[in-house]
């Protein structure tokens, strides 16, 4: 059987089976850590042994989108649901928030800790060649950045620096990939932080329309001097007279939550909810971002949309799909094994 090993770089002299121990070793040289080398946080959180990219400004919009995640739950915990005190009302939008807000954070980490569909490094050797089954004459891709085999439709991220199959994008909001194997997840992810933003846009509004008549304006209980003397922690803290619903905070500090929380919501609500059509649209034209992006001409065999879905969700159509600690089963709907099995 005749195989060919042809670089991604035609213009190369040398034989692409040639030293890939040495380039091999060269690119887990290159894998380092680029942005903990001095603090090793990561490897003191023991998450050296998961799937974790160690770049700074994916980690930084990771703990962000946490932290907006957590003042999302304060805002509406603290600000809008807990002056109502504990009836059907604060139960129900409480439970249906969080539970909104815990999915989204473990869509997100499950999106940031799991393998995108990354090929083995250094992988373009002939033994693994003789292994796939290819047919004479059928010519293998190598990635000369990461020494891979490199099958159909994968390209290589320069942040995690290999090749991942079915790479959609590498979005900096999860600090990963998103590919053939966690793209349910981001889905997931969009789908819960929209959900989640809409709810509390929902509930700014009810209170607001609540709390409008309220005697915001009233004095407080305590004395105040002059406003210049005032010190801002005190504002904020301090608890009015009225004994309406609205006033757990001082009326400014109640703004200013009410304010900050809508802007979140409105912008992210807005941003997930078009990524998460895009991304719903790329799953039913099986053809990722950058296939498209690129304009691609599709020489693979598409799928019908439900099998689209199927591959990126797994099985048939159960509640599974929306449950983020399901692992899908992303062989369903594949028909050329063999571009996978590298």
């Amino acid at each position: 059987m005749s195989l060919r090993l042809e670089p991604l770089q035609p213009n190369s002299s040398k034989d692409p089976l040639l030293d890939v121990e040495s380039a091999q070793l060269e690119v887990k040289k290159k894998d380092e850590n680029r942005c903990c080398r001095c603090c090793g946080i990561p490897r003191k959180l023991g998450l050296m042994k998961y799937w974790f990219i160690q770049d700074a400004c994916g980690i930084i919009c990771a703990v962000f989108t946490y932290l907006l995640i957590l003042y999302g739950i304060f805002a509406v915990t603290m600000v809008i649901l807990l002056p109502y005190g504990i009836d059907f009302y604060t139960l129900v939008h409480g439970v249906l928030f969080n539970a909104l807000a815990i999915s989204a954070t473990v869509a997100h980490v499950r999106t940031m800790m799991t393998d995108p569909g990354a090929i083995p490094l250094g992988n373009a050797t002939k033994d693994r060649l003789n292994s796939l089954g290819l047919k004479v004459g059928q010519v293998v891709y190598r990635c000369p950045k990461c020494i891979s085999i490199k099958p159909e439709r994968a390209h290589h991220c320069s942040v995690c620096r290999r090749c991942i199959r079915k790479m959609d994008h590498h979005c900096p909001w999860v600090n990963n990939c998103v590919g053939e194997s966690n793209q349910k997840y981001f889905v997931l992810f969009t789908m819960y932080i929209c959900l989640m933003s809409l709810h509390a846009l929902g509930l700014v509004v009810n209170h607001f329309i609540h709390c409008v008549k309220s005697k915001w304006g009233m004095r407080p209980s305590l004395p105040m001097g002059p406003a210049e003397m005032q010190d801002v922690f005190h504002l904020i803290t301090t608890r009015w007279s009225t004994e309406d619903e609205c006033t757990h905070f001082s009326a400014p500090a109640t703004v200013i939550f009410m304010i900050a929380l809508t802007f979140e919501a409105l912008l992210f609500s807005l941003f997930t909810a078009i990524m998460f059509g895009t991304q719903v649209h790329a799953i039913c034209t099986d053809e990722t971002g950058i296939e498209q992006l690129k304009r691609e001409k599709p020489t693979w065999a598409k799928q019908t949309h439900c099998m689209a879905m199927r591959a990126v969700f797994g099985s048939q159509f159960s509640i599974g799909w929306f449950n983020p600690l399901v692992t899908p089963d992303v062989s369903s709907g594949k028909t050329q094994s063999c571009m996978y099995s590298v």
